[in-house]
């Protein structure tokens, strides 16, 4: 870094380099930009440090033990299956390592200067970037904030060696042996699913009705029945209200029915929702708007009330999703070049690694109906498909959401073996416009289980094959 009270100018500056920010540095640059990238921590930001991609890591991992202790039924047994933990946590940081050095060589090799360092905001063309040893300011005519999110402690969970955040339990030493999960959503039940497969006695603590609230109940109650499966305890509607620490667990106190309860756990894991990165960088200084909830306010090119200040990911509304992060970025870079690239989310979908998955895009059926429109509702079940008998998968279904007067395709949801692949051939058929019809006539590879996304729309239109209408 530069270092001196002359400022260095650049043409865009991006603050993140997260799935958002690095991904809308690399389209900046590749439309010409001068790029100048600014991360104070670890390159790849919390996705691919501490979050999707290490999860997913741990959640194959379960996978794997727990499917090597009971493929009984299909003439597969194992003894004495043991974890090796110490060579899953070295495995799991060598996937974060090669992504995270991928990203730097994409920058490098588009041209985009990595600074190191915390920004903050002077002025709406102005910022210094600081580190423990020095400061730089830099002159920028566009900068795209990507500052991402952090979760949310709860007062009387304050973190500690047994209190933990999603990146606490992802970096456990030892598998333990039992687990208090706070909060219901997608990350509790995911590490809660990946522990429980190794293993561990999990119980989750959730706050409303049911878990997994972003989803459809006819979805989720497939996912509740896996959890019980591995012996995971679920209790809703409980509030949790305290935790007395010991040097060897934890005793979570909480009410459930009108009750105090407790249960004893070695650890404790609070997964309540995350916060938006926008204190503490000076968005007041540049006059930047905020809603009531502490997210930037922006319009459909991700532009702030200030012209040249975009901000993309968790510190806008809307779900706190890499992809969404990584499209805005996108936006928000080809808008700087002068391009009329708007966002539109209706195409965006949203999948959770349970077992099953879990995966939505466009309308649900409840919010269709909500929105007055006349739909057609058409499931297709696993149990019908050969690949997902093949599998041992047959868990789930496909349901697809088409508008009656044209057969539009305007939504989906899957609950099932591989649902986050499959969601993205009906997302692309909702950006495309595509009826029940398209999806039908497409020829599917058999076996696979793309082949329930045509099964599906064949019932859509009324004249499905290996399901009695």
């Amino acid at each position: 870094m530069v270092v001196g009270d002359f400022p260095i100018e650049t043409d865009t500056i991006v603050v993140g380099s997260g799935p958002g920010g690095y991904v809308a540095a690399i389209r900046a640059a590749q439309l010409g930009q001068k790029v100048t990238i600014i991360e104070k921590e670890n390159l790849g930001g919390v996705c691919l440090n501490v979050g999707c991609i290490p999860s997913k890591a741990l959640i194959t991992a379960g996978h794997r033990f727990h499917n090597a202790q009971h493929s009984d039924d299909m003439g597969i047994v194992a003894e004495n299956v043991k974890v090796n933990f110490d060579k899953v946590q070295e495995w799991k940081s060598g996937v974060v390592k090669k992504l995270t050095g991928g990203v730097e060589g994409l920058l490098k090799g588009n041209k985009a200067e990595i600074v190191r360092g915390e920004a903050y905001l002077v002025d709406n063309n102005t910022l210094r970037v600081m580190d423990e040893n020095s400061a730089q300011t830099y002159k920028f005519n566009n900068l795209i904030l990507a500052t991402g999110s952090r979760p949310i402690e709860i007062p009387s969970f304050k973190f500690s060696k047994r209190v933990l955040d999603s990146t606490g339990a992802l970096n456990l030493s030892d598998i333990p042996e039992s687990m208090v999960v706070i909060g219901g959503g997608y990350i509790g039940t995911e590490l809660g699913s990946a522990y429980a497969n190794l293993g561990t006695k999990v119980t989750i603590l959730e706050g409303a009705d049911d878990i997994l609230s972003g989803f459809e109940k006819q979805m989720t109650q497939i996912v509740k029945k896996g959890l019980k499966s591995k012996g995971v305890d679920i209790v809703t509607k409980a509030m949790a209200k305290g935790v007395d620490e010991t040097d060897s667990g934890v005793t979570v106190k909480y009410e459930a029915s009108g009750e105090e309860k407790t249960v004893d756990a070695e650890y404790v894991l609070v997964t309540v929702g995350r916060r938006p990165n926008t204190d503490e960088i000076g968005l007041e200084e540049a006059g930047i708007e905020m809603t009531d909830r502490g997210l930037v306010k922006i319009d459909k090119q991700c532009r702030t009330n200030i012209s040249n200040i975009y901000a993309i990911g968790d510190i806008v509304d809307g779900p706190p999703l890499a992809h969404k992060a990584s499209y805005e970025g996108k936006i928000a870079a080809e808008a700087i070049s002068g391009e009329p690239a708007e966002i539109d989310y209706m195409g965006i979908p949203a999948v959770c690694f349970t077992d099953p998955e879990l995966a939505t895009v466009g309308y649900t059926e409840a919010q269709a109906k909500e929105e007055g429109l006349a739909i057609t509702a058409a499931k297709f079940p696993f149990a019908a498909n050969g690949r997902a008998l093949a599998l041992n998968a047959t868990d789930g279904f496909l349901k697809l959401i088409t508008r009656k007067e044209d057969g539009l395709i305007i939504g989906a949801q899957i609950v099932g073996a591989g649902a986050s692949d499959m969601i993205a051939e009906l997302g692309l058929a909702i950006e495309s416009g595509m009826t029940a019809e398209d999806v039908a006539m497409t020829i599917h590879a058999h076996p696979t289980l793309g082949e329930i996304s045509m099964e599906a729309a064949e019932v859509a239109m009324g004249s499905p094959i290996h399901i009695i209408k």
